[in-house]
């Protein structure tokens, strides 16, 4: 229940908008979270492509911002600012921002080229082999999860919808644009995934033009973006009228830059220790992908991991990020094949739990207090890269990994296929964090969010397969605080976004890595996934 106090010194709006929902949570100044509400969107998937419509997640939002302020019970006014944060995917708009289709021209409302999407495939190839010194800012290899090759294949396959497009925006930036009407984009979006060189306060006109791309330089980059700010920055003239009759909130009331969803999560977590901590901590975002992001005060060029970006998270530090394009969707997808997943599934489905949670649940009644969770995988070993690697080998070719199958068909064996998928799952982080060491970044801790992320039995096995210390934040919604603690920033409630993280973060419970017989299954099982790993990318090479 809200306090009296809280109304009097206001509430923060943070609005996160995921792959598969829209939800929006509300913060007290302090980082204490007093509602959330959530509201689903459609995906549609056809092989490669992956679309969304913006219109949909826009009433979405409208929906879960509606909700959450109804059952919080406040009133417009003590909402004091936004912030909004979202996945990085392409939303194409044409004259007046009407929706136009990135695929079948029968559903012209599906006007978003989702992040999984990976129809670019050869686009990416191409621009790589360019070897333009830009390819150095995103680890040395473009991703087809990024824009400009997805703009390149809208190009060369739909060139009546890329001639026609008014703007072409990172799904953030169009959030903020539909709130407040200012076509601002946030410096985390453009240099994160559009190949902004945020370092250089500039785009790389010869970039484009190498690509195949150069009428957008020839335009002034008038499509993509020419004002350009940091996350926090109060837009426009706050939320716009209509906007807010959409929420049912205060016309004017701040609306900050935002930020992609994985770096949200980075803001409302790492910052937690104060002085150093957003550079000694890695965030770790685990959902339906992965996301690593490691903060430097220089930068650091990591083959395969993407970066460095300057000031795309944590203003005035260099971003190095990694992870992986399927992680708990890669989990689902392991799950599926196996003969016992429908029974399980509907068991779970009758606990209210998700498979996973619930598998989970059963793992820990397996291990009865044993701490050696990787011992229940037996002799199953998985390289779960159902899309491929996105880092550190940023090889989108390769293909997942199941060793070790008997003709078990029971529960018991596939508690056994969820943790090894789990195992590489963290062998993959490790991998990760690996490259990133040997090129001088060195990680204290690792701060976890994501609803893949939140069971003590899955945090405690990715500290040993890691072995790193892993620590959960204070929040069960760091995604949200992250957009919240801009928002902030927006409404000058603090002075910047380093001083919001330290006030409105916190971090909980910590998990060590376990040592002796412990760590040497996990080197021993690491050992075996690199060696499957390798031959999934030689196999990769005779498709």
């Amino acid at each position: 229940m809200k306090q009296a106090s809280d109304d009097a010194s206001g509430y923060l709006l943070g609005i996160d908008v995921g792959t598969g929902s829209a939800r929006a949570g509300l913060f007290t100044t302090d980082g204490r979270m007093v509602g959330t509400d959530t509201c689903a969107i459609s995906i549609h998937r056809d092989g490669d492509s992956v679309e969304q419509s913006s219109e949909e997640i826009w009433q979405a939002v409208v929906t879960s911002v509606r909700g959450v302020i109804a059952h919080a019970e406040v009133t417009p006014r003590a909402v004091k600012g936004i912030g909004f944060d979202a996945t990085c995917s392409l939303v194409v708009l044409g004259p007046d921002g009407a929706p136009l289709p990135v695929g079948d021209p029968n559903h012209p409302e599906r006007n978003i080229m989702v992040w999984m999407d990976h129809r670019a495939l050869d686009q990416s190839e191409r621009i790589n082999a360019t070897g333009h010194r830009v390819l150095d800012y995103v680890g040395g290899r473009i991703s087809p999860e990024m824009e400009t090759p997805k703009l390149l294949w809208l190009k060369e396959n739909r060139p009546n919808i890329y001639a026609g497009a008014w703007q072409f925006l990172d799904l953030t930036d169009y959030l903020t644009w539909r709130a407040t009407g200012d076509l601002a984009r946030s410096i985390c979006t453009v240099t994160c995934k559009w190949t902004y060189m945020g370092h250089e306060n500039s785009w790389d006109a010869d970039y484009f033009h190498t690509i195949g791309l150069g009428d957008l330089a020839n335009e002034g980059f008038q499509r993509i973006g020419t004002n350009i700010v940091p996350a926090g920055t109060r837009l426009a003239n706050g939320l716009s009228v209509q906007a807010a009759r959409d929420f049912g909130l205060t016309a004017g009331t701040p609306v900050a830059a935002g930020l992609i969803d994985a770096h949200a999560g980075g803001v409302g977590s790492v910052g937690a220790e104060g002085g150093r901590g957003a550079v000694d901590n890695l965030a770790y975002v685990f959902g339906t992908s992965s996301c690593t992001m490691t903060s430097t005060t220089e930068p650091l060029f990591v083959p395969g991991v993407w970066g460095p970006y300057f000031s795309a998270m944590v203003p005035g530090l260099w971003l190095n990020e990694g992870g992986q394009s399927a992680a708990g969707a890669a989990i689902d997808q392991l799950l599926n094949f196996h003969p016992h997943s429908t029974e399980a599934s509907a068991a779970a489905t009758l606990e209210g739990m998700t498979l996973p949670t619930w598998l989970a649940n059963r793992a820990e009644e397996q291990l009865a207090g044993d701490r050696d969770t990787s011992s229940l995988a037996g002799k199953i070993h998985v390289v779960p890269e159902f899309l491929g690697n996105r880092a550190p080998f940023a090889d989108p070719e390769t293909r997942a990994v199941i060793a070790g199958l008997g003709m078990a068909r029971d529960l018991d064996s596939l508690v056994s296929l969820y943790i090894a998928g789990l195992c590489g799952i963290g062998y993959g982080l490790r991998q990760i964090i690996a490259a990133q060491h040997k090129e001088g970044a060195h990680v204290e801790r690792i701060i976890i969010s994501g609803g893949a992320g939140r069971s003590g039995l899955v945090r405690q096995l990715l500290a040993d397969a890691t072995g790193i210390e892993l620590t959960a934040p204070g929040t069960e919604e760091p995604v949200m605080l992250g957009a919240a603690i801009l928002g902030s920033v927006a409404a000058g409630v603090h002075p910047d976004v380093s001083v919001a993280m330290a006030k409105m973060s916190s971090l909980s419970k910590k998990f060590a890595p376990q040592s002796g017989a412990v760590s040497a299954r996990h080197d021993a099982r690491f050992a075996i996934f690199e060696q499957l790993q390798s031959i999934a990318r030689q196999a990769a090479l005779l498709s």
